[in-house]
């Protein structure tokens, strides 16, 4: 079963090319189907960029998903023209009366800052408040997964020594997990970052449980974390990125005279004028679809409106 989605949404016809699997609105109406509903809120700047990216890993299902767009009221974005959010997104006041199966919070490029000093933190701890009421599982990614921690365990992320850029080789410490069920033994994720956390940090909480690790530690370090309940699951990570994401932030950092570092394992003989392999977007339709199957389908009620309090944490 394909993503309903807007048919004038610009992922559509990126998504129709590809032969992922989208329909209209009209047509899902006609379905004796209950679709599931799946909210996403997108800190990213590329708005455009990450919605499509992330549609498309969600339209490697068998199920009907109904997509809903979420920004923050607080913060304007200076990377998409007011006409796309104001057609295609929504704020926490248009859809707080509702209930969703699942919702994904994306990273965000505000990691220099505190995050009380995020100029749209409170609203973003309302959105958190808001969804562990009215949600069933959250997908949080890179600086969401952080801000989500902190929030809701204390557990503070760390600046890095230098940004955090590369395509690193992973492993799972619990093979046996519904969320990694059918991954290789090893598999790989993009990282893209300026901070992390600490294993021995979010260890001591009985609640969360380490999923998946690089290689080399001292590489990308934690790479997926859980809470034992499966209503929530933190990717420091970027499974959802194109092939050309690290290439188009690198290429973007030399313009800022900001002089990065090539992505590590990446170019082919970090060489930028090569192009990238795409050594992981088989594993990112598998975590995604896990995560659609294993705790969103399979685990929230029928009745959206049963859905109840995640619970203490």
């Amino acid at each position: 079963m394909p993503i309903k989605i807007k048919s004038d949404l610009p992922a559509h016809k990126i998504l129709e090319s590809e032969n992922i699997f989208t329909i209209t609105e009209t047509r899902a109406l006609t379905q004796d189907i209950r679709p599931l509903e799946i909210l996403i809120l997108n800190l990213m700047p590329t708005k455009i960029q990450t919605e499509t990216q992330l549609l498309r890993l969600l339209g490697n299902s068998p199920l009907q998903v109904n997509v809903e767009l979420l920004q923050t009221a607080s913060h304007c974005s200076k990377n998409t023209e007011s006409e796309h959010l104001d057609t295609f997104y929504k704020c926490l006041d248009d859809i707080k009366h509702r209930k969703f199966d699942g919702m994904i919070i994306t990273g965000a490029p505000v990691e220099h800052l505190r995050y009380e000093d995020v100029d749209y933190w409170q609203e973003l701890t309302e959105i958190f408040d808001w969804a562990h009421k009215n949600v069933y599982s959250i997908f949080n990614i890179c600086w969401g997964a952080q801000a989500s921690l902190y929030y809701n365990y204390g557990i503070p992320n760390h600046t890095l020594q230098k940004k955090l850029s590369g395509v690193y080789r992973h492993h799972s410490l619990n093979r046996h997990h519904p969320l990694l069920r059918g991954l290789n033994d090893t598999f790989h994720i993009p990282h893209s970052r300026h901070t992390t956390v600490f294993a021995d940090e979010i260890a001591k909480n009985k609640n969360l449980e380490i999923l998946a690790v690089a290689d080399n530690l001292g590489d990308a370090g934690i790479a997926v974390v859980a809470n034992k309940n499966g209503r929530e699951f933190y990717s420091f990570g970027h499974f959802e990125y194109d092939r050309l994401t690290l290439a188009q932030e690198y290429f973007r950092d030399i313009d800022r005279g900001l002089n990065p570092d090539i992505p590590q394992n990446y170019f082919p003989k970090d060489n930028p004028k090569l192009m990238p392999q795409l050594k992981w977007r088989t594993s990112a339709m598998l975590i995604f679809t896990n995560w659609l199957n294993y705790y969103v389908y399979q685990q929230t009620p029928y009745d959206i409106k049963d859905i109840a309090n995640i619970g203490e944490n």
